[in-house]
C-alpha cells in the first residue's frame, strides 16, 4: 500500500509527483481552453451565419486570432494560479516572475532581440527580392489603428501565456521531477528544455499550413526562447522575445504568424522567394531564413548572458522545489563547460 501511495505522493516535498502535476496540468489546459473557447465558437457560429462566411474562413480570421490570444492568456493565468496553489504548493512568482529591476532589464533585451532578428529577416528577404512591397499601413475591412492595437494586446498576450506554460510551468516542474533522487541537475535541466520543446512545436502541429519542417524550427525555436530560463531562472528575456518576434513578424512585416495573417500590416508585402527559405504562406519559421535567426538569436542570448551576468551558467535552482512558504534554497549554478 506504501508503495502504491509513494507512486503518486512524494513524501518529501508533500505533493504530488511530477508526472501527476503535469498530466493534472493537460488535462486542467484542455478543459479552461474548451471551457473559455464555447462562448468564441458561439458568436463565431452567429458571425458566419449572420455575414455568410465559411466557419474555417472566420476560425483563421484576424478577429478570432485575437480573441483567442486574449482568452487563452486569461485562462492560463488562472489555470497555473490555481495549480501553483493547490498543487505545486509554490508562489506564482516561482514560475519566472520575480519583478526586480534586473527582471525589467533582461525584459528589454528580449523585446529588442525579437524585433531586430524579425527586422533582419525581412530586410535579407528584401534585398534577395523575396519580398515585394505594395504599400503600408494596410488593414483588412477596417481601421488599421484598430487592428494595429488588437495586434499588439494579442501578442502581448501570447508572449505572456506561452511562456507561462510551456516554460515557466512545464519546465519547471519537468526540471525539478527529472532531477529527483539522482542529483543530476544539469541533465535534468537540459532534458527538460529539450522535452518541452518538443511540446511547444507538437502544440502547432495543427495550425494552418502547418507541416513537419515548421515543427520541428518551431520545437527548435522552442530551445530559443527556454535559453533565457534556463540560464537566468526568469521569464523575462523569453517572454520579451516571444512578445516581439511575432508583433514584427506579423503586424509590422506583414509575415504570416504560424500560418495565420493579421488584420494590419504597417508594411504590407507580397511574398514571393523559394518556400524551403521563406516558410511560405507558414512564415518564416517554417524556412531556413528562420531556423537561421533561431540559430542567431539563441547565440545573441548567450552573449547578453555572458556579457550581463560575468559567466554562462545553467540556473540550477530551477530543479530544486522551493515550498509556498519557505525561503528560497541557495543553490550553486553550473557553468555550460565541463569542469576541468
Amino acid at each position: 500500500m506504501e508503495s502504491l501511495i509513494r507512486l503518486f505522493w512524494n513524501p518529501a516535498e508533500k505533493r504530488l509527483r511530477m508526472a501527476w502535476r503535469l498530466l493534472i496540468q493537460q488535462v486542467g489546459h484542455l478543459a479552461f481552453s474548451t471551457a473559455f473557447s464555447v462562448p468564441l465558437v458561439v458568436v463565431g457560429l452567429l458571425m458566419a451565419a449572420a455575414g455568410g462566411d465559411g466557419m474555417e474562413d472566420l476560425l483563421t480570421s484576424p478577429l478570432m486570432l485575437y480573441a483567442n490570444g486574449v482568452v487563452g492568456a486569461l485562462s492560463t493565468v488562472l489555470l497555473v494560479w490555481l495549480l501553483g496553489s493547490f498543487i505545486d504548493k509554490r508562489r506564482f512568482s516561482a514560475f519566472g516572475f520575480r519583478f526586480t529591476p534586473g527582471w525589467w532589464v533582461d525584459f528589454g533585451f528580449g523585446l529588442f532581440l525579437g524585433a531586430a532578428l524579425m527586422a533582419l529577416v525581412f530586410f535579407v528577404e528584401r534585398s534577395l527580392g523575396w519580398v515585394e512591397v505594395r504599400g503600408s499601413f494596410a488593414a483588412d475591412g477596417g481601421n488599421f489603428l484598430l487592428h494595429f492595437g488588437f495586434g499588439l494586446l494579442t501578442f502581448l498576450a501570447v508572449g505572456f501565456y506561452e511562456e507561462l506554460l510551456f516554460r515557466g510551468y512545464q519546465l519547471k516542474n519537468m526540471a525539478e521531477g527529472l532531477n529527483g533522487h539522482q542529483k543530476r541537475p544539469r541533465l535534468a535541466v537540459v532534458l527538460a528544455i529539450v522535452l518541452t520543446s518538443v511540446g511547444f512545436g507538437l502544440a502547432h502541429f495543427f495550425n494552418p499550413n502547418a507541416s513537419v519542417v515548421s515543427t520541428l524550427n518551431i520545437a527548435l525555436a522552442g530551445i530559443f526562447l527556454g535559453m533565457g530560463y534556463i540560464l537566468t531562472g526568469e521569464l523575462a528575456i523569453p517572454i520579451g522575445v516571444h512578445i516581439t518576434w511575432n508583433f514584427f513578424q506579423g503586424v509590422v512585416f506583414g509575415f504570416p504568424v504560424s500560418g495565420m495573417m493579421m488584420g494590419a500590416r504597417v508594411v504590407d508585402i507580397t511574398q514571393g522567394g523559394p518556400q524551403a527559405w521563406t516558410g511560405g504562406a507558414f512564415g518564416p519559421e517554417a524556412g531556413y531564413i528562420g531556423l537561421l535567426a533561431i540559430l542567431l538569436g539563441s547565440l545573441l542570448t548567450m552573449l547578453y548572458v555572458r556579457l550581463r551576468y560575468g559567466s554562462l551558467k545553467l540556473h540550477l535552482p530551477l530543479t530544486v522545489y522551493e515550498p509556498r512558504r519557505a525561503l528560497p534554497t541557495a543553490v550553486e549554478n553550473e557553468t555550460l563547460e565541463e569542469p576541468r
